[in-house]
């Protein structure tokens, strides 16, 4: 593939978001990825800015506040608003790109104005703002306001030959905006730089998560639903109100998925430019070598967590399947999952299940009990049956059991890993290496699956089942995810084709999607080792194929439009 970027020049590509060295979801990987592969192509000329919401007590492990020439002289001269601070330095990812953290309070002294002139000039309804739409706004103020002053004090500009007469080349800059949360910064650059071209990527609707996190139908009622409506209906008016005009302001509207244009063309009325799916880099999966090592790892420790839990001696031959990310509990298909554990149950699968639900829910603390009967396996592993803990399915207590969805329905559907060929375990907290109980990350743990499932009713993407084939380990996700849907166009949709299966999923056949992604379980448990190492590495192929060197086109595209539309703008316009 000609991997020439279609933007022939850019001189300053600004890239703005809430997770810009700050880890939080799914855009920290997105742009934390993408950046490698910018860096490549424009070295040094983009700049990410992020909130700089850290302390001397509490500093980002993300960032390194160092010299780059030009842009810290530009630094320690701007005059910025009173409570606005900027440190520059660089990311500590893949490709270390530069990086401008902003600190925003003094922007809430200005917020009433800046609303009111937000509302004339775009008609941003921000008299019903409630919860983070203050702090966001303040963030994505203060970012516009420092990408105006980074642009006129001349940075990263063409410099004009000295005793050249005739117009100043027009610089090439575009300033690219993630997410409602820096919407105000789209508004703001485009009031006052016109001449930047401007780009808004929406990840996901603020109006769509909500209609399906208050369990509405989406998908066969999408025609029939107005955004507006529905946000008063939300009570969603100022993010859903921000997210519009942001989209309909910018001069290139991305979004990362079809199934996620389609929402966007309905609830906020502008169909996006370009649909910029998500890419990946594989810089963190281990080397083919180290996969053998890092799998027995990592099923060691949860086989000897259930082992601990459960107080079995664990067949080392289970299966073992994983569901991770945001603790949605309808939208991340948890509960379709743990409706699929308790069909196993009446399953006859060619090996036992151990499923482990990877979610970061309201944990208290690590459980003393397990972490003490862990340190008694190491030493001595169970060889017969002892007695279980009590409440044998969690490993970290927590402070709101009787609410938390995901504790309550297995505890419903009687998934209490008591005399059954199917346990289940709830993960309640980050995997970060230093929980208590597991003490290893999500990624070092991910090899030791023998599948995952990503049962999504509301996924834009879908990272998750694209780090599982990066892996090589098979997954099982929906048609109504970005990436499922991706697949399903590139690929045959068999496990030995692509390492994936996508089961179609709609508003109308919740329990065929449970009895499906069963019999995909109960498939992948009875094959051979000739079988699973070709499934393996058929996921790995698919993870390649979605590789940033192959998606950074969309991008490319959306770039050039924008720069296009600035470049005939009118100053005024």
């Amino acid at each position: 593939m000609d991997k020439t970027p279609a933007v022939s020049q850019v001189d300053l590509l600004f890239e703005v978001s809430w997770e810009v060295c700050n880890k939080i979801g799914g855009i920290y990987t997105v742009l934390s990825t993408k950046a490698k592969t910018l860096q490549k192509l424009f070295k040094d000329k983009t700049i990410f800015i992020g909130p700089d919401v850290w302390t001397a007590e509490n500093p980002s492990p993300w960032f390194s506040e160092c010299k780059i020439p030009g842009l810290s002289e530009w630094a320690l001269d701007a005059k910025l608003p009173d409570g606005v601070n900027v440190r520059v330095g660089r990311w500590e990812i893949p490709g270390r790109p530069i990086a401008v953290l902003v600190k925003f309070d003094g922007m809430y002294a200005v917020k009433d104005e800046f609303y009111g002139e937000m509302w004339n000039r775009f008609g941003v309804d921000s008299l019903h703002a409630y919860g983070d739409y203050d702090e966001g706004c303040a963030f994505a103020h203060a970012s516009g306001i420092v990408i105006e002053s980074i642009i006129k004090s001349g940075y990263g500009q063409p410099v004009q030959p000295a005793g050249k007469r005739g117009r100043k080349k027009q610089s090439r800059i575009v300033a690219h905006f993630d997410e409602w949360t820096t919407g105000m910064g789209l508004l703001y650059v485009r009031w006052k730089l016109p001449k930047v071209g401007t780009v808004f990527t929406t990840h996901a609707t603020s109006i769509g998560r909500s209609i399906c996190g208050n369990n509405k139908p989406l998908y066969d009622y999408l025609k029939g639903y107005n955004g507006d409506q529905m946000a008063r209906e939300l009570n969603m008016e100022a993010k859903h109100s921000l997210e519009k005009a942001a989209a309909h302001a910018a001069d290139a509207f991305t979004t990362v998925s079809e199934i996620t244009a389609t929402e966007c063309e309905q609830l906020l009325e502008r169909r996006p430019d370009v649909v910029t799916p998500n890419g990946f880099e594989k810089n963190f999966v281990p080397a083919a070598t180290k996969l053998p090592a890092a799998r027995k790892a990592a099923r060691d420790r949860m086989l000897s967590t259930a082992s601990a839990l459960t107080g079995k001696k664990i067949d080392p031959n289970t299966f073992i399947v994983i569901t991770s990310g945001r603790c949605e509990y309808r939208n991340k298909g948890l509960d379709l999952f743990l409706d699929v554990c308790d069909e196993l149950k009446r399953c006859k699968p060619a090996r036992n299940i151990l499923a482990f639900v990877m979610v970061p829910a309201w944990p208290k603390e690590a459980r003393a009990d397990l972490a003490g009967r862990l340190a008694d396996v190491e030493k001595t592993p169970i060889v017969s049956d002892e007695t279980p803990l009590c409440d044998p399915i969690i490993t970290h207590w927590l402070n709101n059991p009787d609410s938390d969805a995901v504790n309550c329905r297995i505890h419903q559907l009687g998934l209490n890993n008591l005399d059954s060929h199917v346990e289940v375990i709830y993960v309640p907290c980050y995997l970060n290496g230093t929980d208590g109980i597991l003490d290893m990350s999500y990624y070092d743990l991910l090899p030791g699956a023998d599948a995952t499932v990503f049962p999504s009713y509301y996924e834009p993407w879908g990272y998750t089942p694209l780090e599982s084939v990066a892996f090589g380990v098979p997954t099982v996700t929906t048609s109504l995810s970005g990436f499922g849907q991706w697949v399903l166009q590139a690929f045959d949709n068999y496990f030995d084709e692509c390492g994936v299966n996508v089961i179609g999923r709609g508003d109308s056949n919740y329990r065929s999607v449970v009895e499906n992604i069963a019999h995909s379980i109960e498939y992948l448990a009875g094959i051979d080792q000739k079988e699973d190492k070709k499934i393996r590495k058929a996921a790995m192929q698919t993870a390649s194929e979605a590789a940033w060197s192959k998606f950074i086109s969309y991008y490319d595209t959306a770039y050039q439009l924008a720069l296009d539309k600035a470049a005939k703008r009118k100053v005024g316009q």
